[in-house]
């Protein structure tokens, strides 16, 4: 991995609809969202994408075990749903959704964002349409903490962050790590091993990087990102799931997970 090497970093202002649009052409786009027991949020999800339905081809919902009514709801509002055979957390939630689209991009999007915007499918597809060489992208946002502006991500600042910082410094510069939405040629995302659980997202970034450059991953702002926030003593595990990800990927010996 060169770490000289830095993402392509794109503000709002630097997003344009009808270019995006034109650009994008006949290459085909599916939206995957993996869902658990996203009964509550997985509607409004789904109509905010739809608002902007000329950005995409496929919208599939992958449902994830849920107990609750997240398939049903997501069928109503116009989504494709599939179901993931076994337990092996959001990875294999996300290995499913690839194998059931065709699409020459994927984007992924997160089933309990509270505010997801219409936009959002176009601004992460936009540096994949514009430059060939760009393989994966990265959202990233403000995430208010209760009723402060900012503070949120925890995981991401205290844990994700500062690993990317210290062992795959060409990383440093992104933003959101971990943040679950993303986008990507199918080629190079068919050609990662996805961990399960919360480390995937920080380990698709390493596993790109490593196989085509930081260069070729890019960042677009996703403005504002309301999102439950979780206890502190449940982002433990998580941070654990993301540490144990990277340190895997720079060859540490770590015991087997329990």
């Amino acid at each position: 991995m060169n770490h000289s090497e830095t993402p392509w970093t794109l503000s709002a202002e630097d997003f344009d609809a009808s270019a995006v649009l034109s650009a994008k052409g006949s290459t085909t786009v599916s939206v995957l969202i993996p869902a658990r027991n996203e009964a509550a949020t997985i509607g409004p999800v789904l109509e905010a994408v739809k608002t902007h339905g000329q950005f995409f081809d496929d919208l599939v919902v992958i449902n994830d075990n849920s107990v609750d009514d997240t398939a049903v709801i997501a069928a109503h509002h116009g989504a494709r749903v599939v179901s993931v055979d076994g337990h092996g957390g959001k990875g294999l939630a996300m290995q499913t959704g690839l194998a059931h689209s065709a699409s020459d991009l994927v984007v992924f999007l997160d089933a309990d964002v509270l505010n997801t915007g219409a936009e959002f499918v176009g601004r992460l597809i936009q540096p994949l349409v514009e430059r060939p060489e760009v393989q994966f992208v990265k959202g990233y946002y403000e995430r208010p903490l209760h009723n402060m502006p900012s503070g949120g991500g925890r995981v991401n600042e205290l844990a994700a962050r500062p690993i990317l910082s210290l062992l795959y410094p060409g990383l440093g510069e992104i933003r959101q790590p971990l943040a679950g939405e993303t986008a990507g040629r199918r080629s190079a995302l068919e050609s990662l091993t996805l961990e399960h659980a919360y480390g995937v997202e920080i380990a698709m970034l390493i596993d790109i990087a490593r196989a085509f450059g930081v260069s070729s991953i890019a960042q677009v702002d996703l403005g504002v990102r309301r999102h439950r926030n979780r206890p502190l003593e449940e982002l433990r595990p998580m941070s654990v799931d993301v540490l144990r990800a990277a340190l895997k990927r720079y060859s540490v010996e770590l015991p087997p997970q329990v």
